[in-house]
Protein backbone atom coordinates (compact mmCIF):
# COMPACT_ATOMS: atom_id res chain seq x y z
CA UNK A 1 0.00 0.00 0.00
CA UNK A 2 2.82 2.47 1.40
CA UNK A 3 4.85 1.39 -2.11
CA UNK A 4 2.06 3.26 -4.11
CA UNK A 5 2.43 6.53 -2.01
CA UNK A 6 4.74 9.01 -3.45
CA UNK A 7 6.43 9.97 0.20
CA UNK A 8 7.74 13.47 0.80
CA UNK A 9 11.87 13.95 -0.08
CA UNK A 10 14.44 14.28 2.47
CA UNK A 11 17.29 17.44 2.59
CA UNK A 12 20.47 17.84 3.95
CA UNK A 13 21.55 20.77 6.57
CA UNK A 14 22.41 23.25 3.69
CA UNK A 15 19.04 22.85 1.74
CA UNK A 16 17.42 24.06 4.53
CA UNK A 17 16.44 26.96 6.69
CA UNK A 18 19.09 27.25 10.19
CA UNK A 19 16.27 27.11 12.26
CA UNK A 20 15.41 23.49 11.42
CA UNK A 21 19.72 22.24 11.95
CA UNK A 22 20.15 19.91 14.73
CA UNK A 23 23.55 19.86 15.57
CA UNK A 24 25.54 17.35 14.63
CA UNK A 25 22.95 16.18 11.94
CA UNK A 26 23.90 16.59 7.96
CA UNK A 27 20.75 15.12 6.35
CA UNK A 28 17.41 13.29 6.58
CA UNK A 29 15.73 16.67 6.97
CA UNK A 30 12.11 17.52 5.74
CA UNK A 31 10.40 20.25 3.93
CA UNK A 32 10.18 22.78 6.18
CA UNK A 33 7.07 24.37 4.66
CA UNK A 34 5.51 20.40 4.78
CA UNK A 35 1.84 20.18 5.03
CA UNK A 36 0.39 18.28 7.52
CA UNK A 37 -0.26 15.03 5.00
CA UNK A 38 3.22 15.38 4.18
CA UNK A 39 4.34 15.09 8.23
CA UNK A 40 2.26 12.47 8.81
CA UNK A 41 3.10 10.53 5.86
CA UNK A 42 7.13 11.09 6.98
CA UNK A 43 6.33 8.57 9.92
CA UNK A 44 6.69 6.03 7.24
CA UNK A 45 9.88 6.45 6.25
CA UNK A 46 13.22 6.99 7.27
CA UNK A 47 14.16 10.53 8.34
CA UNK A 48 16.53 12.01 11.26
CA UNK A 49 12.73 12.68 13.12
CA UNK A 50 11.23 9.38 12.66
CA UNK A 51 12.21 7.26 15.37
CA UNK A 52 11.83 10.13 17.50
CA UNK A 53 8.49 10.31 16.59
CA UNK A 54 7.69 6.31 17.33
CA UNK A 55 9.72 6.22 20.20
CA UNK A 56 7.50 8.28 22.45
CA UNK A 57 4.23 7.73 20.59
CA UNK A 58 4.60 4.11 20.91
CA UNK A 59 5.22 4.41 24.80
CA UNK A 60 2.16 6.95 24.90
CA UNK A 61 -0.23 4.26 24.69
CA UNK A 62 1.33 2.07 27.25
CA UNK A 63 1.02 4.63 29.88
CA UNK A 64 -2.65 4.87 28.97
CA UNK A 65 -3.23 1.41 29.16
CA UNK A 66 -1.75 1.90 33.35
CA UNK A 67 -3.98 4.82 33.81
CA UNK A 68 -7.13 2.64 32.64
CA UNK A 69 -6.23 -0.08 34.54
CA UNK A 70 -5.91 1.68 37.79
CA UNK A 71 -8.61 4.11 37.48
CA UNK A 72 -10.90 0.38 36.76
CA UNK A 73 -9.20 -1.89 38.75
CA UNK A 74 -8.46 0.12 42.18
CA UNK A 75 -11.92 2.54 41.56
CA UNK A 76 -9.43 5.90 41.62
CA UNK A 77 -12.27 7.83 42.15
CA UNK A 78 -13.51 6.66 45.71
CA UNK A 79 -10.02 6.21 46.96
CA UNK A 80 -8.20 9.53 47.55
CA UNK A 81 -4.97 7.95 48.44
CA UNK A 82 -4.48 6.91 44.39
CA UNK A 83 -5.41 10.33 42.97
CA UNK A 84 -1.31 10.70 42.94
CA UNK A 85 -1.13 7.92 40.95
CA UNK A 86 -3.19 8.89 38.66
CA UNK A 87 -2.29 12.36 38.41
CA UNK A 88 1.25 11.11 37.75
CA UNK A 89 0.42 8.38 35.39
CA UNK A 90 -1.76 11.03 32.87
CA UNK A 91 0.93 13.32 33.05
CA UNK A 92 3.38 9.92 32.06
CA UNK A 93 1.12 10.01 28.64
CA UNK A 94 1.05 13.82 28.17
CA UNK A 95 4.56 14.52 28.11
CA UNK A 96 5.58 11.43 25.33
CA UNK A 97 1.96 12.06 23.26
CA UNK A 98 3.09 15.88 23.20
CA UNK A 99 6.55 15.57 22.06
CA UNK A 100 5.76 12.94 19.15
CA UNK A 101 3.37 15.28 17.79
CA UNK A 102 6.01 17.87 18.51
CA UNK A 103 8.16 16.36 16.25
CA UNK A 104 5.73 15.56 13.62
CA UNK A 105 4.38 18.80 12.94
CA UNK A 106 7.34 20.30 13.50
CA UNK A 107 8.47 21.19 10.37
CA UNK A 108 5.14 22.71 8.52
CA UNK A 109 6.69 26.07 9.13
CA UNK A 110 9.42 27.88 11.78
CA UNK A 111 6.15 29.55 13.79
CA UNK A 112 4.70 25.63 13.74
CA UNK A 113 7.89 24.81 15.01
CA UNK A 114 8.28 26.84 17.93
CA UNK A 115 4.35 26.64 18.75
CA UNK A 116 5.02 22.67 18.76
CA UNK A 117 7.90 22.89 21.09
CA UNK A 118 6.25 25.02 23.57
CA UNK A 119 3.21 22.79 24.05
CA UNK A 120 6.23 20.24 24.40
CA UNK A 121 8.21 21.68 27.06
CA UNK A 122 4.78 22.69 28.69
CA UNK A 123 4.24 18.94 28.92
CA UNK A 124 7.32 18.47 30.45
CA UNK A 125 7.00 20.81 33.49
CA UNK A 126 3.76 18.85 33.94
CA UNK A 127 5.49 16.05 34.25
CA UNK A 128 7.60 16.87 37.03
CA UNK A 129 4.77 18.49 38.87
CA UNK A 130 3.39 14.86 38.36
CA UNK A 131 6.31 13.51 40.12
CA UNK A 132 6.42 15.79 42.73
CA UNK A 133 2.70 14.82 43.38
CA UNK A 134 3.37 11.20 43.71
CA UNK A 135 6.89 11.34 45.69
CA UNK A 136 5.02 13.64 47.98
CA UNK A 137 1.89 11.11 48.34
CA UNK A 138 4.67 8.05 48.81
CA UNK A 139 8.33 8.56 48.61
CA UNK A 140 9.06 10.93 50.99
CA UNK A 141 11.21 8.89 53.70
CA UNK A 142 9.86 8.30 57.33
CA UNK A 143 11.62 11.00 59.31
CA UNK A 144 10.80 13.59 56.98
CA UNK A 145 7.08 12.78 56.14
CA UNK A 146 4.61 16.01 58.09
CA UNK A 147 8.12 18.22 58.57
CA UNK A 148 8.00 22.02 57.19
CA UNK A 149 9.66 20.87 53.82
CA UNK A 150 7.26 18.30 53.36
CA UNK A 151 4.01 20.66 53.82
CA UNK A 152 5.49 23.35 51.58
CA UNK A 153 7.00 20.64 48.77
CA UNK A 154 3.79 20.35 46.68
CA UNK A 155 3.71 24.37 46.47
CA UNK A 156 7.07 24.94 45.36
CA UNK A 157 6.98 22.26 42.80
CA UNK A 158 3.89 24.07 41.57
CA UNK A 159 6.05 27.36 41.12
CA UNK A 160 8.90 25.75 39.82
CA UNK A 161 6.63 24.07 36.53
CA UNK A 162 5.54 27.22 36.24
CA UNK A 163 8.88 28.78 35.61
CA UNK A 164 9.98 25.83 34.09
CA UNK A 165 7.69 26.36 30.87
CA UNK A 166 8.36 29.81 30.73
CA UNK A 167 12.06 29.70 30.59
CA UNK A 168 11.89 27.31 28.11
CA UNK A 169 9.75 28.86 26.18
CA UNK A 170 11.81 32.56 26.77
CA UNK A 171 14.94 30.21 25.48
CA UNK A 172 13.39 30.21 21.94
CA UNK A 173 12.02 33.59 21.92
CA UNK A 174 12.42 35.55 24.25
CA UNK A 175 9.69 37.79 26.15
CA UNK A 176 6.19 37.30 24.23
CA UNK A 177 5.03 40.56 22.63
CA UNK A 178 7.78 41.83 22.26
CA UNK A 179 8.28 40.90 18.73
CA UNK A 180 6.21 42.67 16.90
CA UNK A 181 7.21 42.34 13.44
CA UNK A 182 8.75 38.67 11.86
CA UNK A 183 11.97 39.95 10.86
CA UNK A 184 12.58 40.42 14.13
CA UNK A 185 13.21 36.78 14.37
CA UNK A 186 17.07 36.97 13.93
CA UNK A 187 17.34 38.98 17.68
CA UNK A 188 15.35 35.64 19.23
CA UNK A 189 17.54 33.70 21.87
CA UNK A 190 17.70 30.85 19.70
CA UNK A 191 18.69 32.63 16.81
CA UNK A 192 21.44 34.46 18.09
CA UNK A 193 22.70 32.66 20.75
CA UNK A 194 21.72 29.03 20.31
CA UNK A 195 24.47 27.53 22.96
CA UNK A 196 23.03 29.69 25.52
CA UNK A 197 19.22 28.76 24.61
CA UNK A 198 20.13 25.29 24.93
CA UNK A 199 21.67 25.95 28.27
CA UNK A 200 18.60 27.59 29.84
CA UNK A 201 16.34 24.58 28.43
CA UNK A 202 18.68 22.32 29.92
CA UNK A 203 18.73 24.63 33.69
CA UNK A 204 14.77 24.77 33.13
CA UNK A 205 14.21 21.36 33.51
CA UNK A 206 17.21 19.96 35.33
CA UNK A 207 16.19 22.64 38.20
CA UNK A 208 11.92 20.97 38.84
CA UNK A 209 14.23 17.64 38.49
CA UNK A 210 16.54 17.71 41.22
CA UNK A 211 14.25 19.80 43.84
CA UNK A 212 11.48 16.81 42.52
CA UNK A 213 13.57 14.36 43.53
CA UNK A 214 15.68 15.91 46.91
CA UNK A 215 13.78 13.53 49.61
CA UNK A 216 14.26 10.60 47.20
CA UNK A 217 18.45 11.38 46.96
CA UNK A 218 18.25 11.81 50.50
CA UNK A 219 16.26 8.51 51.12
CA UNK A 220 18.57 6.34 48.60
CA UNK A 221 21.96 8.17 49.04
CA UNK A 222 22.36 10.00 52.70
CA UNK A 223 19.54 8.94 55.15
CA UNK A 224 20.95 6.30 57.72
CA UNK A 225 19.09 4.38 60.70
CA UNK A 226 15.82 4.42 61.75
CA UNK A 227 13.18 6.41 59.37
CA UNK A 228 15.24 5.72 56.64
CA UNK A 229 12.32 3.81 54.69
CA UNK A 230 15.23 1.51 53.35
CA UNK A 231 12.88 -1.39 51.66
CA UNK A 232 12.95 -3.62 48.56
CA UNK A 233 11.36 -0.71 46.20
CA UNK A 234 14.99 1.70 46.43
CA UNK A 235 16.47 -0.82 43.71
CA UNK A 236 13.76 0.34 41.25
CA UNK A 237 14.62 4.10 42.31
CA UNK A 238 18.36 3.36 41.52
CA UNK A 239 17.22 2.61 38.40
CA UNK A 240 15.29 5.20 37.48
CA UNK A 241 18.01 7.77 38.84
CA UNK A 242 20.49 6.14 36.70
CA UNK A 243 18.28 6.47 33.43
CA UNK A 244 17.55 9.87 34.46
CA UNK A 245 21.19 10.91 34.52
CA UNK A 246 21.85 9.52 31.52
CA UNK A 247 18.70 11.11 29.60
CA UNK A 248 20.63 14.49 31.17
CA UNK A 249 24.14 13.79 29.75
CA UNK A 250 22.31 12.60 26.11
CA UNK A 251 20.37 16.06 25.89
CA UNK A 252 23.10 18.22 26.90
CA UNK A 253 26.07 16.19 24.73
CA UNK A 254 24.93 15.34 21.49
CA UNK A 255 26.86 12.29 21.74
CA UNK A 256 27.37 10.10 19.75
CA UNK A 257 26.94 12.14 16.58
CA UNK A 258 29.14 15.05 18.04
CA UNK A 259 31.67 12.66 17.21
CA UNK A 260 30.87 11.44 13.71
CA UNK A 261 28.72 14.04 12.48
CA UNK A 262 26.38 12.33 9.35
CA UNK A 263 27.01 9.02 10.83
CA UNK A 264 24.08 8.57 13.23
CA UNK A 265 21.51 11.00 11.15
CA UNK A 266 18.60 8.63 10.62
CA UNK A 267 19.18 5.88 13.64
CA UNK A 268 21.59 6.57 17.15
CA UNK A 269 21.56 9.96 17.52
CA UNK A 270 21.25 11.35 21.17
CA UNK A 271 17.85 12.37 20.70
CA UNK A 272 16.99 9.22 19.56
CA UNK A 273 18.33 8.19 23.19
CA UNK A 274 17.72 10.44 25.02
CA UNK A 275 13.62 9.66 24.41
CA UNK A 276 14.41 5.96 24.93
CA UNK A 277 16.63 6.16 28.24
CA UNK A 278 13.79 8.86 29.16
CA UNK A 279 10.94 6.35 28.93
CA UNK A 280 12.82 3.81 30.94
CA UNK A 281 13.17 5.96 33.58
CA UNK A 282 9.82 6.46 33.63
CA UNK A 283 9.00 3.14 33.62
CA UNK A 284 11.18 2.29 36.77
CA UNK A 285 10.31 5.54 38.62
CA UNK A 286 6.14 4.45 37.72
CA UNK A 287 7.41 0.73 39.25
CA UNK A 288 8.50 2.36 42.43
CA UNK A 289 5.73 4.49 43.00
CA UNK A 290 3.06 1.60 42.74
CA UNK A 291 5.22 -0.33 45.17
CA UNK A 292 5.93 1.97 47.40
CA UNK A 293 2.04 3.06 47.27
CA UNK A 294 1.36 -0.49 48.64
CA UNK A 295 4.20 -1.43 50.82
CA UNK A 296 3.76 1.85 52.93
CA UNK A 297 0.15 2.42 52.25
CA UNK A 298 -0.99 2.03 56.09
CA UNK A 299 1.53 3.62 57.57
CA UNK A 300 1.61 6.64 55.62
CA UNK A 301 -2.43 6.87 55.84
CA UNK A 302 -1.54 7.42 59.67
CA UNK A 303 1.03 9.62 59.95
CA UNK A 304 1.36 11.50 56.63
CA UNK A 305 -0.57 14.65 55.14
CA UNK A 306 -3.83 14.00 54.30
CA UNK A 307 -4.55 13.89 50.35
CA UNK A 308 -6.75 15.77 49.38
CA UNK A 309 -7.84 17.89 45.94
CA UNK A 310 -5.85 21.28 46.80
CA UNK A 311 -2.62 19.22 47.34
CA UNK A 312 -3.21 16.63 44.11
CA UNK A 313 -5.89 17.04 41.48
CA UNK A 314 -6.34 20.99 42.22
CA UNK A 315 -2.46 21.33 41.62
CA UNK A 316 -2.61 19.45 38.24
CA UNK A 317 -5.22 21.37 37.04
CA UNK A 318 -3.59 25.44 38.45
CA UNK A 319 -0.84 23.70 36.29
CA UNK A 320 -2.41 23.22 32.91
CA UNK A 321 -4.04 26.16 33.24
CA UNK A 322 -1.43 28.37 33.89
CA UNK A 323 1.30 26.32 31.27
CA UNK A 324 -1.72 27.17 28.70
CA UNK A 325 -1.81 30.55 29.69
CA UNK A 326 2.29 31.03 29.05
CA UNK A 327 2.15 29.15 25.68
CA UNK A 328 -0.83 31.27 24.32
CA UNK A 329 1.53 34.16 25.48
CA UNK A 330 4.19 33.37 23.75
CA UNK A 331 2.41 31.81 20.79
CA UNK A 332 0.53 34.78 20.44
CA UNK A 333 2.99 36.77 18.43
CA UNK A 334 4.02 34.08 15.89
CA UNK A 335 0.02 33.80 15.02
CA UNK A 336 -0.43 37.57 14.67
CA UNK A 337 3.18 37.51 11.78
CA UNK A 338 1.64 38.04 9.02
CA UNK A 339 2.52 34.83 6.69
CA UNK A 340 4.03 36.51 4.22
CA UNK A 341 7.07 37.82 6.34
CA UNK A 342 7.42 34.19 7.29
CA UNK A 343 7.57 33.36 4.14
CA UNK A 344 10.61 35.59 3.70
CA UNK A 345 12.67 34.09 6.45
CA UNK A 346 11.17 30.70 5.82
CA UNK A 347 12.02 29.35 2.50
CA UNK A 348 12.06 26.19 0.79
CA UNK A 349 15.18 23.96 0.26
CA UNK A 350 18.30 25.62 -1.55
CA UNK A 351 20.99 23.56 -3.69
CA UNK A 352 23.58 21.84 -0.95
CA UNK A 353 26.59 23.59 -1.37
CA UNK A 354 29.81 21.43 -1.83
CA UNK A 355 30.78 22.16 1.98
CA UNK A 356 28.80 20.38 4.36
CA UNK A 357 28.23 22.21 8.23
CA UNK A 358 29.26 19.85 11.03
CA UNK A 359 26.51 22.70 13.21
CA UNK A 360 28.63 22.20 16.33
Amino acid sequence: MLSLIKLPRVFTINQVPKVFHEDSIISGYRHPRSSATDCILSLFQLTNETLNIWTHFLPTWYFLWKVVTVVLMQTAWQDSFIWPLVIFLLTCCIYPLASSCAHTFSTMSTRARHICFFFDYGALSLYSLGSAIVYSAYVFPDKWVNSFFHQCYVPIAVLNTVICTAVACYSRLGLPFLQYNYDTVKRFPESQAPKFSKFLRVVAFAYPYLFDNIPLFYRVFLCEGAGCTDNHTNILHYNHIALALLTGFLFATHLPERLAPGSFDYIGHSHQLFHVCGILGTHFQMKAMEQDMVTRRLWLLEHSIPLSFANSVGAALLCVVVNLTIIILYSLPLLSAPVHQEKKHDKGPRKASAKVCPCY
